[in-house]
């Protein structure tokens, strides 16, 4: 079993730095976007909060297989109308928008959260100090939101990694696929899905190592 897993060693190692890059990159898209929507959830006006929540809600109430599916073929349909030829969406694309759609809509609500766990007397205070609303709250209220929020965004991230072997289904050969591949041609799939899930536990072990050090940081700050 060993001979075969160093045997596609080199394949295996190409799918996994596909996966990072998939979750590294939905990852950050869904955090960008959840970081604009989830103040706008709280502060914003009713319409603008019923349209986000609504998007929260249809979201979270679809199976990431589906958005994946989505997105692939339903951006090519759309790309095809709008170039007026045939336009494909590759795999790495529709796995990054897809994945990126459905981390958004749970980091929005983590975020959320987090920002409504802010004491409104942090507000006030800035306020009286002569802080401007916008800065106040990138100074103040920011930095206390993301330290209530990181243990949900670290939940967030390792849910993410895991998703990303969703995207094999639209032909991108990231980690799972590439076990797949390598055991349907060597006929051990054991080997290769333990390699797998060796390769999924240690990224998951040094990404839990790496947000406990960051939160033992942030604790005495935040108390």
């Amino acid at each position: 079993m060993l001979d075969a897993v160093q045997q596609y060693q080199g394949q295996l190692m190409q799918g996994l730095l596909m996966t990072l890059a998939v979750a590294v990159g939905s990852f950050i898209i869904g955090f960008i976007i959840a970081a604009i929507l989830a103040p706008l959830t709280v502060y914003g006006p009713p319409a603008i909060r019923r349209v986000i929540m609504g998007y929260v809600g249809l979201i979270r109430g679809l199976p990431e297989l589906l958005v994946i599916f989505l997105i692939f073929y339903g951006g090519t349909v759309l790309l095809t109308k709008l170039a007026g030829q045939y336009v494909e969406v590759d795999g790495l694309s529709a796995g990054i928008a897809s994945l990126s759609i459905v981390a958004a809509a749970y980091l929005t609500e983590i975020l959320r959260g987090a920002l409504l766990s802010v004491v409104v007397g942090q507000w006030e205070a800035a306020l009286s100090l002569g802080l401007r609303r916008a800065r106040a709250f990138r100074l103040i209220v920011m930095p206390q939101m993301m330290a209530r929020a990181l243990p949900g965004l670290g939940n967030q991230w390792l849910v993410i990694l895991k998703e990303s072997a969703l995207v094999s289904v639209v032909g991108l050969e990231e980690l799972m696929r590439k076990s797949v591949v390598a055991a349907g041609a060597t006929h051990q799939p054991l080997a290769f899905y333990l390699a797998a899930a060796a390769l999924y536990v240690l990224i998951t072990a040094v990404s839990t190592l790496l947000l406990k050090m960051y939160e033992s940081r942030l604790t005495p700050h935040l108390r």
